[in-house]
């Protein structure tokens, strides 16, 4: 393996996370990276709500804090380029048939709102997480049945 992909381990994890629960920390992460970056300004107290919001609903008991400040750094630097979107996008598709959806919405108005200021983008960048949230592709569930008829043909 080339230095590169040891050079930081927490870009690597984030990614290409290897469990679902990091998955879906990552995304939660993103959520408010997102909205935080937005601005233009990411304020600590931004961050500081993230994980605030993380640890009071006990969604990602198994990551420790500074391991969640550690990946909103990074995505909130790695939203800064400009293919952004696509980094929203490969974060949330993983989770996207885990009912994450109203935890993403909700974390994502209390950071525009942490700041107490929100800002027209932040905004737009809420409208932009609902619609990701309701579009991207979920996981197709097959019928107990289908898996049968398959398996005689």
């Amino acid at each position: 393996m080339s230095d590169d992909k040891h050079s930081n381990p927490i870009e690597i994890e984030i990614a290409e996370p290897s469990s679902l629960n990091e998955q879906a920390a990552a995304a939660l992460v993103i959520a408010g990276a997102l909205v935080a970056v937005a601005d233009r300004r990411v304020s600590p107290v931004e961050r500081d709500e993230v994980i605030r919001f993380i640890r009071d609903r006990g969604l990602a008991p198994h990551i420790g804090d500074e391991r969640l400040v550690a990946m909103f750094d990074a995505l909130a630097e790695r939203l800064e380029e400009p293919d952004f979107a696509n980094v929203v996008i490969e974060t949330l598709r993983p989770v996207s048939d885990l009912s994450l959806s109203s935890h993403l919405m909700e974390l994502s108005e209390r950071v525009a709102a942490a700041d107490e200021d929100v800002d027209p983008h932040e905004v737009q960048a809420i409208k932009l997480l609902r619609l990701l949230t309701l579009t991207l592709p979920r996981a197709k569930q097959v019928a107990p049945g289908a898996v049968r008829i398959a398996a005689e043909e």
